[in-house]
C-alpha cells in the first residue's frame, strides 16, 4: 500500500536530500574541529571564524576552506 503511493525516484531523491544533510553537516564539523585545533591565531580569529561557520554556513565554510593555509595541521605537508 505504501510502495505505490511513494514511488521508487521520491526514494532516491530523498535518500539523496538525507545523505548530502549528512556531508553537509560533515563538513561544518569539520570547519570547527579544525579552526580549534589550529595553533596560528588566537582566540579572536578563532571565535570569529566559529560566528561565521554558525551564522552564514554556506559562505563561511567557503572562505574558511579557501583562506585556510596549505601546510596547517590536518592538511598537506610539503616533505623538504
Amino acid at each position: 500500500m505504501v510502495a505505490s503511493t511513494y514511488p521508487l525516484f521520491d526514494i532516491f531523491l530523498t535518500m539523496l536530500m538525507f545523505f548530502g544533510l549528512v556531508i553537509w553537516v560533515f563538513i561544518i564539523v569539520w570547519c570547527l574541529i579544525d579552526n580549534f585545533r589550529r595553533s596560528d591565531h588566537g582566540g579572536l580569529a578563532k571565535a570569529g571564524w566559529t560566528l561565521l561557520v554558525l551564522v552564514l554556513p554556506v559562505f563561511g565554510c567557503l572562505l574558511y576552506v579557501v583562506s585556510r593555509p596549505r601546510g596547517g595541521p590536518g592538511g598537506p605537508v610539503a616533505l623538504a
